[in-house]
């Protein structure tokens, strides 16, 4: 497994949309890609917000992940972007 951490600068005048739009659109759009294993989206915290999405595959993974230096919708910015593979995992 290959995960995605995607860091987020979210413009504070436009949280209330970007968290419909995460809701709305991203969540099901990549929870719905091929090779997707599960998802974590991470409240902002002084307008940084963390994503954490696992695919089976890196191929997978870099395919649904959007470039860094993009923004996706008005007052979101994807500031960085990185893969690595999945070490171990545990859920209850």
């Amino acid at each position: 497994m290959h995960a995605a951490l995607v860091n987020v600068t979210i413009d504070p005048e436009a949280a209330d949309d970007a968290r419909t739009n995460l809701r709305d659109q991203v969540v099901p759009m990549v929870s719905g890609s091929p090779g997707f294993v599960a998802g974590y989206w991470l409240e902002p915290q002084q307008g940084k917000a963390l994503s954490i999405v696992v695919f089976d595959t890196e191929e997978q993974a870099r395919q649904t992940a959007p470039p860094a230096g993009s923004s996706p919708f008005p007052g979101v910015t994807i500031d960085s972007l990185e893969f690595r593979a999945v070490a171990e995992g545990a859920s209850r």
